[in-house]
């Protein structure tokens, strides 16, 4: 049996995917269709860059101009753990995060300071942090979840709104609104997400994003100035758990629904296995914008100091080639870059796994289906403006915009 991948035809990865006999044509198809919806999150909201990096997938390092495209596995991890990067730089996470705020972040601080930052992130996300914070969102599942069994549709894209605001607002021991906390945080990466990628930026986006973050600051710490390293810190910290989130929950339903995926997900023992495919094949945050800060080397590329490194995720984490497979899962080594790696990784990757693996437990019981699916062309991260799901027994439109 083959899967028609972005890249071409390849023997398929695994075993079963759900409902259909493990070597079925059917399952093979039903993964194509899963990854042709995904596919739209991405050629609906930044089809451009979308082309120039399918355009250059076929080789692990790619130079473009200033800029060095890599998608190779090794020379990604290389990248991130044995290239000097300049934190500040524009463009750069760090350096999206510093025209934010007035004070380092977690994002640009190097040395004792982002150590210290760091380690008190990594207590409040450990695994007492996580199990401190999941009554608060098993509590949003169990509300948004419920009208499934009545029948009634559920829109997955405000119910992960909904509870990536409400485990921040718990996080960060904030009073506003969930959802207000949620659509802040939105508006705050949109406002900057021109920095993280290739070509011109617009005139007044740093004004643009350094207002988002303030409105998103009121929200978090009202008590607290804008722009004060705390505070700064606790936005910033907002808008990568809320972005990744919203971004992530309903595509890797979508992806659950399409290739039949919803009998692994209902078995405790594959799930977790699962929750790490399918964050690695969607890769939430598919681009790593950086800057190198030394001459270095990637892949046999020559690296200048001041080249932009645009470090593609997706493809290092071989999401587009391999589909999801609880059954013969990707090493850990790979399926885990898409938290990048080395002293910078991600912080909130086990916060990450377990509310998928929740969410994942709480919709698997109603094997529910795609009704209705609309990207969102103007989110930060690539995600759908709307996923709206049924139970398995009713009757799909199957509709996409």
């Amino acid at each position: 049996m083959t899967d028609r991948t972005e890249s071409g035809v390849r023997p398929m990865a695994g075993g079963p995917g759900g409902a259909a006999p493990p070597g079925s044509g059917r399952a093979a198809s039903a993964v194509r269709a899963a990854r042709r919806r995904d596919r739209r999150v991405y050629t609906r909201s930044h089809p451009l860059l979308f082309a120039l990096l399918a355009a250059t997938r076929r080789r692990a390092v790619t130079r473009v101009g200033g800029a060095l495209l890599v998608h190779g596995t090794e020379p990604y991890r290389q990248a991130l753990t044995r290239v000097p990067l300049d934190r500040t730089a524009a463009g750069t996470t760090g350096g999206a995060a510093r025209e934010l705020s007035a004070g380092g972040t977690l994002f640009d601080q190097e040395g004792s300071g982002h150590r210290a930052t760091r380690r008190a992130v990594a207590d409040d996300l450990g695994a007492a942090g996580v199990e401190r914070l999941r009554p608060v969102w098993l509590d949003v599942l169990d509300r948004r979840v419920a009208p499934l069994a009545e029948g009634r549709d559920v829109d997955l894209v405000p119910l992960a709104r909904e509870l990536a605001g409400a485990t921040v607002r718990a996080l960060l021991g904030a009073t506003g609104d969930p959802e207000a906390i949620a659509r802040a945080a939105a508006d705050a990466a949109a406002a900057a997400v021109r920095d993280h990628l290739p070509g011109p930026r617009l005139p007044g986006t740093a004004r643009a994003a350094a207002a988002a973050a303030a409105r998103l600051e009121a929200l978090l710490a009202p008590d607290r100035p804008a722009g004060e390293p705390e505070s700064a810190l606790r936005a910033m910290l907002a808008v990568a758990a809320v972005n990744t989130t919203v971004a992530a929950l309903p595509r890797a339903a979508a992806w659950c629904a399409d290739a039949g995926l919803w009998d692994d997900a209902a078995d405790g023992l594959l799930r977790p296995a699962l929750v790490g495919e399918l964050l690695r094949v969607t890769a939430p945050s598919p681009l790593l914008p950086r800057v190198a800060a030394a001459d270095a080397d990637l892949g046999g590329c020559p690296v200048r100091k001041g080249d932009r490194l645009i470090l593609v995720a997706r493809h290092a984490a071989r999401a587009h080639v391999r589909p999801p497979d609880a059954h013969n899962p990707a090493p850990p080594g790979v399926a885990r870059l898409v938290f990048g790696a080395g002293g910078h990784a991600c912080p909130g990757a086990r916060l990450a796994r377990a509310q998928l693996d929740d969410t994942l437990a709480a919709l698997a019981p109603h094997r529910p289906v795609v009704v209705r699916a609309r990207a969102d062309q103007g989110a930060a991260l690539p995600g759908w403006r709307s996923l709206t799901v049924r139970a398995a027994g009713g009757h799909p439109t199957l509709e996409n915009r």
